[in-house]
């Protein structure tokens, strides 16, 4: 059975209800995107109100909210929201202020909304991201505390794939 059938099938959304997180961690290629937009959708189906971002367009739109001064519009949008998707955290890095921002939604969340992650970073590795080993600890702190933290090993589907189509035919003896 699939990863995101028996996890649906198993808590049927009550893992979000529960305000717990989960966080996808691999390589590139290995489905964190693929598994994070079919528990979205899952939880859309359930009802259950959610929103997909990539971790750089999300702290994109705090940033312009900020400048505009409506962040505090952008952030209550957010605190609405039963499920926040934040895809590809760790494959761009963010100004100290976008890091600040990030975390600021993500410790926002702790314990009354659930968060959806993926990262091709190791937690140890997420200093990168939040340029500080006192935030990132803090952060780690909230977020694992009700986690489901999945590592996601193995090679690149996509790699796999195109391996597949470059090799010759065999010839039929």
């Amino acid at each position: 059975m699939c990863f995101v059938t028996r996890f649906n099938c198993a808590h049927g959304g009550e893992w979000v209800r529960q305000h717990t997180n989960l966080c996808l961690l691999g390589q590139p290629g290995t489905g964190k995107t693929h598994l994070a937009i079919a528990l979205g959708l899952a939880a859309c189906r359930e009802g259950i109100r959610t929103k997909f971002f990539t971790a750089a367009a999300l702290v994109n739109q705090l940033e312009t909210a900020q400048q505009q001064y409506g962040l505090e519009r952008l952030l209550n949008r957010l605190d609405k929201l039963d499920l926040l998707i934040v895809d590809e955290l760790g494959y761009l890095s963010f100004s100290r202020a976008g890091a600040e921002l990030l975390f600021q939604v993500f410790a926002d969340r702790y314990e009354r909304r659930s968060l959806l992650i993926t990262s091709n970073l190791a937690f140890s590795d997420w200093g990168q991201i939040f340029q500080g080993e006192r935030m990132t600890a803090a952060l780690l702190d909230r977020l694992t505390h009700h986690c489901e933290i999945f590592e996601m090993n193995g090679e690149s589907y996509r790699f796999k794939e195109s391996m597949k189509q470059k090799k010759p035919p065999r010839k039929k003896a």
